[in-house]
């Protein structure tokens, strides 16, 4: 019998083995709830999506670099290696030649690998800086918005707010957790370093077993796992802002909010009473206030409200919230609340974000380092955040602003992206599609026949995280995992490593960027790191021999004590925040003198944009959350994602009562559609939404039916053809694609067959 050998991926730790020509999976004997989405593992072993020669766009090959119309419908050619990276590098050195690295978009946004090693990012920026820099992206699709405003009011994203709330301390203190967005365990199962343990499920049970009441505020009643036996507050889309209000207006006229806690821990909470009491805009935000936005009862607000206040309350907001219009206020008025009510750095109390978004999220952080490639510095100036990458390629040289700094476009004439698909990331995908005509050439490392690879010029056939070994580990985390080869790589896939090396020779600075080590011996330097850390702290610390050896290495982590919550509320003179003040910042100057009209000096409630720009919104709300069967677009084409489906389609959830008043039966496929596109998808008829809201996951993989036509429409589901390219706001430029409106109707006749995932077909060479 062919030995398991240990493996890590972005959704748990696990073991491999080929066995009678088939990959056979076995989950980490210690994880509790190993996630399903491992069973889409084996379908990158052997699917015709995988990408197994280097191919080149037939109109590059034969016409050269320059924008070009028939990017996502040209035929592809294959071509030997050689070729490629002699293509490759020469296209480069003609770039950074005559535009320099300044013309050059290094795009990698996505989870490519559980590795610490092959890691598509670090490995395209560390080679794109030895060759002069590059324009980066800074913050990511799923935290734009919070990851800006967190520091001006709170400190640094990823400190004070997620390292200061574990689940233990759910499990054995809160009385109550307040989830605007929820909770939902799809998000919790995945980790971008991995997740060896999946403990969110017990913990939560264990929670509510002794008694602790959870609340989901959400359109979807599915967001809390059933562990948590929650109360669903079913809320209108994109209001939940207003519900805040109206719970701080009772807390504040019911003299409930903790004053002493406001005056000691917090600046600027006058400013932002004499806004909730209508003194300082006339709208007095009381809860019949709220309601009427919301669709929450008054009394029911008044409730909740009163009774946050008699418990040990932990307010948490997702990851969602802040996905959508005016995104940054969400996140800010879920601080404000949990401020009045003057619990953070209690056990079980206070405030935490995406608490539930993330596997680690909620776990004790590690005492030592992890293994990180170091990528070098990037001397070019010029940056996007990260959303806004249709913008730049459409308006070079426009102005935009970004966090208090007035900024423009570069002009990009290359991208080279590794690590990631901007066709499952990105909103208006008709919009985006033009944005890709705009470069002079596009190249891509992908495994698979993704939309993003058939919108390239120059395709580099990667391999998995099955086919190579590597480091799994995350903060966290307390298990690293040797994660070795399972498999051989499919056709002539090269891991990214190889490939920059062999770009690096032709281009004069492999020295630099390999400094003359192989991919094994990365892995033996990069350990060391944590091992020396290890021993420097006397626990155990083989080398890295014994390591791979055993497989795994269980690494300490700190002990729960609350965390830098419960620092600044013991001193917070001692243990001050990162912000201006040192406080809580109800009230932010900075923010205030940015004098942004969309995001001003403290949290507001902002109408949505449709509705603020007088427009007649679409009249259905469709929700574009995370999906359950696979990580964002990742092996779609993968066994757990294609059994979702329904004859080969997306599938669509609507509330019966709006699938009846349109003709609408479960199975049926319909057509969605707004003023930025269309797709096709099968209806599902669910009661776990809301009335007047829809559920299209993202992830399917983006097909159009024409791929010619400017406006095309997806017929496999992907909701991007419908969500809206905006930033959040002036602040943060966020991504706004949790939310949009549509209209749908049964679709009439014999609708396209999804083709998406048939082999890929190839010219002949020109």
């Amino acid at each position: 019998m062919t030995p398991f050998k240990t493996h890590s991926s972005h959704w748990g730790a696990f073991s491999g083995r080929v066995q009678d020509g088939a990959l056979e999976i076995r989950p980490h004997a210690g994880d509790p709830h190993p996630s399903p989405l491992l069973g889409n593992l084996p379908a990158s072993a052997d699917s015709p999506m995988r990408i197994r020669r280097p191919a080149v766009r037939r109109g590059w090959l034969e016409h050269g670099p320059g924008a070009a119309a028939a990017r996502g419908a040209d035929d592809f050619v294959e071509v030997e290696w050689d070729e490629a990276l002699a293509l490759v590098a020469a296209e480069l050195r003609r770039v950074y030649d005559t535009h320099g690295p300044q013309a050059v978009f290094g795009g990698s946004y996505g989870w490519a690998s559980a590795g610490r090693f092959h890691h598509a990012q670090s490995q395209v920026h560390r080679f794109l800086n030895l060759l002069g820099g590059y324009v980066k992206s800074v913050n990511t699709y799923s935290s734009g918005a919070a990851m800006v405003i967190m520091p001006h009011v709170l400190g640094p994203y990823d400190h004070v707010e997620r390292k200061s709330v574990t689940w233990d301390a759910i499990a054995r203190s809160s009385q109550m957790v307040v989830a605007f967005g929820g909770m939902a365990i799809k998000n919790a199962d995945v980790h971008g370093g991995g997740n060896s343990a999946h403990i969110v499920r017990d913990r939560i049970g264990s929670a509510s077993a002794r008694g602790c009441r959870f609340i989901l505020v959400s359109p979807l009643r599915d967001d809390f796992p059933p562990e948590a036996d929650g109360e669903w507050l079913s809320i209108v889309p994109g209001t939940d802002v207003a519900l805040m209000l109206g719970i701080a207006h009772v807390l504040a006229t019911e003299l409930l909010h903790d004053r002493a806690f406001l005056d000691r821990y917090t600046v600027g909470y006058l400013a932002f009473e004499a806004y909730l009491t209508g003194a300082s805009d006339g709208v007095e935000k009381t809860p019949e206030w709220a309601s009427a936005l919301c669709g929450i009862d008054a009394e029911t607000i008044r409730t909740l409200a009163r009774d946050m206040a008699r418990s040990r309350t932990l307010v948490t907001v997702s990851h969602s919230l802040q996905r959508a219009d005016h995104g940054e206020q969400p996140v800010w008025m879920g601080i404000v609340l949990a401020a009045m009510l003057g619990q953070m750095g209690l056990d079980g109390g206070g405030y935490s974000y995406s608490l539930g978004a993330l596997g680690n999220t909620g776990k004790q952080d590690l005492t030592v380092p992890l293994p990180t490639l170091d990528q070098f510095r990037n001397p070019v100036a010029d940056f996007i955040p990260v959303a806004r990458i249709a913008d730049m390629l459409l308006q070079a040289g426009a102005p935009y602003a970004y966090n208090g700094e007035a900024r423009r476009y570069p002009d990009i004439k290359l991208v080279y992206w590794a690590g990631g698909n901007p066709f499952h990331h990105h909103q208006d995908l008709n919009r985006l599609r033009a944005a890709f005509r705009r470069p002079e050439t596009i190249i891509v490392h992908e495994t698979a026949w993704t939309s993003s690879a058939r919108h390239a010029d120059i395709v580099l056939p990667a391999t998995t995280t099955l086919e190579r070994d590597d480091i799994g580990a995350a903060s966290g985390d307390p298990l690293m995992i040797a994660m070795k080869q399972l498999i051989a790589p499919v056709g002539e896939a090269r891991d990214d490593y190889a490939i920059f090396s062999g770009l690096a020779r032709l281009l004069g600075i492999a020295e630099a960027f390999t400094e003359n080590r192989s991919a094994r011996d990365w892995l033996a330097v990069l350990y060391d790191t944590t091992r020396k850390a290890l021993d420097a702290g006397g626990h155990e610390a083989p080398d890295f021999e014994t390591f791979w050896a055993r497989g795994e290495l269980t690494l300490p982590v700190k002990p729960d004590t609350g965390g830098p919550a419960r620092a600044f509320r013991d001193d917070p003179r001692a243990s001050p925040l990162a912000t201006p003040s040192g406080k809580i910042e109800i009230f932010s100057q900075t923010i205030e003198s940015f004098g942004y009209e969309d995001c001003q000096g403290h949290p507001r409630w902002y109408p949505p944009h449709a509705e603020a720009e007088g427009a007649d919104p679409a009249p259905l709300h469709l929700v574009c959350n995370q999906p359950h069967q696979r990580l964002h677009s990742q092996l779609d084409y993968g066994a757990v994602s294609r059994a979702t489906k329904i004859d080969g389609r997306e599938a669509l959830r609507i509330h019966p009562a709006d699938a009846a008043a349109r003709g609408i039966q479960d199975g049926d496929v319909v057509r969605l559609s707004n003023a930025r596109g269309s797709c096709l998808a099968a209806a599902v008829l669910s009661d776990a939404l809301r009335p007047g809201v829809m559920q299209l996951a993202t992830g399917a993989w983006f097909e159009p039916h024409d791929p010619t036509a400017e406006e095309a429409t997806c017929i496999h589901g992907n909701p991007n053809i419908l969500t809206r390219d905006i930033g959040t706001s002036q602040l943060a430029q966020g991504c706004t694609g949790q939310l949009t409106r549509v209209e749908i109707e049964r679709f009439a006749g014999t609708p396209p067959p999804v083709r998406i995932f048939e082999p890929m077909q190839f010219a002949h060479r020109p």
